[in-house]
């Protein structure tokens, strides 16, 4: 028979390899959804018919000033598709309504104005007031009371102040928090720094419930509700992209009904059955985010929820600029085993928490069930193994090393796109 082809994303490219038939399982991926005909009508045919809610114009009237929630540099919110219409209608029957974007950056660095630019055009820049959330800057929060996990809610003061309270964002599928969309606008997004290590203390990172594309009964997702409501986050307009970052459904309306719609939608593209498998061949999706090894972790998670315990995961990631973070650096390279690391890390109480905890928490767990193998030609093949990591210069090599560790008639799973892909185990 033909040997099999596994291909998967890689920096602006891609790798691959033959894989023997008898031991392909196959290629599994989520269908890339069709971008709507026009972005524009979609968002607009949202907002016409909002979900569990006036319209956003309705909501308006009467109101001193509103706060927009702005999505940051690091997402790929298609902003300028959103924030015009939402402008528009919040002046239509109140054209006098002081208006504030709020950009929702969580713990990351500020936005630029250039970035800003590229996401909302310049017109909307330079006529529009703009802030920015600082998480570190403890003057700027207000104090909220506690999080239903007992950590202290503190979030922008700005945003509490405000008559009404808006955000727009995207959904997406999210490696501990489920989805990321709707109330991840506000914690993170304009939270304190307080609040949002608390929130993905190492007990939360742990609990089974806080995965890809799981909502009920996660405790992260919880705190996230909470926040929302404490804040009076009164609308949203979120939507689905496909790869290219155009716009496939939006969904507007109430937080918790509308994120639950974009949620219910996009789950139904994303979840994929794969059979349970010897060794499971994924990726970080490719450019920007094979970027690091910080940000392969979330790949790292399809292939954890496919393969079974003792089996090896391949991921094909660049991580050009290495680790991606010194404290998640640190914390897998100083341990003496991923186990002991864990068990170190569980005994963090939620008001202790590390930045970058539970990104160490969670490769130290999936290293404690499988040998994970990073295929790269870009970063430095001593600094993954100082992180427990195996690596490979090329996918062939990592196939055959991946062999080694299991069985000559190991079988195989391909997951081209482990960020957007929620594998569904199906088990022989």
């Amino acid at each position: 028979m033909d040997k099999m082809i596994a291909r998967v994303p890689y920096g602006r490219g891609c790798m691959e390899a033959e894989v023997a038939p008898e031991r392909f399982l196959g290629v599994f991926f989520a269908p890339v959804p069709e971008a709507a005909a026009d972005q524009a009508a979609e968002v607009k045919r949202a907002l016409d018919a909002p979900i569990g809610s006036p319209p956003l114009e309705e909501l308006a009237k009467g109101r001193r000033n509103a706060v927009i929630i702005i999505s940051d540099h690091t997402r790929p919110v298609p902003s300028r598709f959103l924030i015009p219409p939402m402008l528009e209608r919040l002046r239509r029957f109140n054209p006098g309504i002081d208006i504030t974007l709020l950009v929702a950056t969580g713990c990351h660095r500020p936005s630029r104005r250039e970035e800003l630019v590229e996401k909302l055009g310049e017109e909307v820049v330079a006529h529009e007031r703009i802030v920015m959330h600082d998480s570190r800057d403890d003057s700027a929060m207000v104090d909220a009371g506690l999080l239903p996990s007992g950590g202290r809610l503190r979030l922008n003061r700005v945003a509490m102040e405000a008559d009404l309270l808006v955000s727009e964002g995207f959904i997406e599928p999210h490696f501990f928090a489920g989805f990321s969309g709707g109330r991840k606008s506000i914690l993170p997004g304009v939270a304190s720094r307080v609040t949002v290590l608390a929130n993905h203390c190492a007990a939360f990172i742990a609990d089974p419930k806080a995965r890809t594309g799981s909502l009920d009964g996660n405790p992260i997702h919880r705190d996230m509700v909470y926040a929302a409501e404490k804040a009076r986050l009164a609308f949203v307009l979120n939507v689905v992209i496909n790869p290219e970052k155009k716009i496939v459904r939006a969904f507007a309306g109430a937080e918790r009904p509308a994120h639950a719609a974009g949620c219910a939608f996009l789950g139904g593209v994303c979840r994929v059955k794969v059979p349970e498998a010897d060794i499971v061949v994924t990726s970080n999706g490719g450019h920007p985010l094979d970027q690091n090894v910080y940000q392969t972790v979330k790949g790292m998670t399809a292939g954890e929820a496919a393969c079974r315990e003792g089996g090896v995961i391949v991921i094909s990631s660049a991580c050009g600029d290495g680790h991606g973070g010194e404290a998640f650096y640190k914390m897998l390279s100083g341990a003496a085993s991923p186990k002991a690391l864990l068990d170190e890390i569980a005994k963090v109480p939620s008001d202790k928490t590390q930045p970058d905890q539970w990104e160490a928490q969670i490769l130290a767990r999936i290293l404690c069930r499988n040998r994970v193998i990073v295929v790269t030609r870009d970063c430095d093949h001593a600094l993954l193994r100082s992180m427990g990591l195996l690596a490979a210069s090329n996918l062939r090599e990592a196939l055959d090393m991946a062999t080694a560790l299991t069985s000559p008639d190991s079988k195989i799973a391909v997951i081209p796109d482990g960020v957007s892909t929620i594998p569904v185990v199906v088990k022989s």
